[in-house]
């Protein structure tokens, strides 16, 4: 399958089946690794939320997006790199950062959750690090 149509089925899947039970799991914590990352869409302004798998490394945390630079949260986070953060059953504000130089898979094998690397490289097209610095409530 080429990596086009693999990210749309992948997008379809997340957006419709994955997301919405994942997202109430995230809020009621019964989700642990993962949180909701809140972006402004780039060309609408408005809020969106994905949830993602993160590794907390002190105040900062990580991400590595499964189709790099073709996830809309990360094209949003590019345009306006302040994002929320679901923390801990609480909003935590952020500044977001692609780091290229950044080894996705090293990355993934830092999230000591064999499942989730494991899902993310078989749903993934193009792996990309993504840093959040957290800057406060």
């Amino acid at each position: 399958m080429d990596d086009q149509r693999k990210r749309h089925l992948v997008r379809l899947s997340q957006k419709y089946l994955v997301n919405p039970p994942a997202r109430l799991a995230v809020f009621l914590g019964l989700a642990p690794g993962h949180t909701i990352i809140e972006t402004t869409g780039r060309r609408t302004g408005k809020r969106r939320w994905t949830v993602v798998g993160v590794l907390q490394d002190g105040p900062s945390l990580w991400i590595v997006a499964e189709q790099g630079r073709h996830s809309d949260y990360v094209r949003n986070l590019e345009a306006n790199p302040l994002v929320r953060v679901w923390v801990r059953r609480g909003w935590r504000s952020g500044e977001a950062t692609v780091v290229k130089s950044d080894d996705p898979q090293a990355r993934l094998d830092a999230f000591e959750r064999p499942w989730h690397a494991k899902a993310v490289r078989r749903a993934g097209t193009s792996l990309l690090s993504v840093r959040i610095d957290l800057t406060g409530r």
